[in-house]
């Protein structure tokens, strides 16, 4: 009876002492909110869309010019000559391909400038989440869409979010 006291007593005080053996719970954040809702990120996507939405505008306008040309064209089909008409038919046709070269030049330039965007958010935000991991002692971060299910209080998007606010207001893109 006594050494079974002890050894409970022995026992309750290893366990009251002990680190726990289970490693600590990895908290989660969403990259993808934090891009979009972030400041910066606002602002670089308002920028990019409006460059899109521009570059398109101005396209659709070079496309019924050649649309016009091409309905001028068919109606002098029967006017002027077959060289003469080959000759406009030729011409309208490297129209028509600058356009999807001018098109495709476009969506090049604003995809790059979406990715310089991207790179640039992730460059700020990787010493952001280091110094909470930190100041918070948290030892993983995962992305949320790794995750299958997962606590709320885990997720420390929001707090990463005002502190990328704070360091960083816009992105340079040109």
């Amino acid at each position: 009876m006594k050494y079974t006291k002890r050894l409970f007593l022995l026992i309750a005080l290893c366990l009251l002492f002990q680190k726990p053996l289970f490693a600590e719970v990895p908290h989660f954040l969403d990259f993808k909110y934090i891009l979009n809702q972030s400041d910066a990120g606002k602002k670089a996507q308002t920028f990019l869309q409006n460059k899109l939405q521009k570059g398109i505008k101005d396209l659709q306008v070079k496309e019924k010019k050649i649309l016009e040309e091409e309905k001028k064209l068919i109606q002098q089909k029967k006017i002027i000559s077959p060289e003469a008409y080959k000759d406009k038919v030729t011409e309208l046709r490297k129209k028509v391909s600058s356009l999807q070269k001018e098109r495709n030049t476009l969506l090049e330039s604003v995809a790059k400038q979406r990715a310089k965007a991207k790179n640039e958010l992730l460059k700020n935000l990787n010493p952001i989440i280091k110094d909470y991991m930190n100041k918070k002692n948290i030892r993983m971060v995962v992305d949320k869409k790794s995750l299958l299910l997962a606590d709320e209080k885990l997720n420390i998007t929001n707090d990463i979010i005002g502190l990328l606010n704070k360091k960083l207001k816009s992105i340079k893109l040109n």
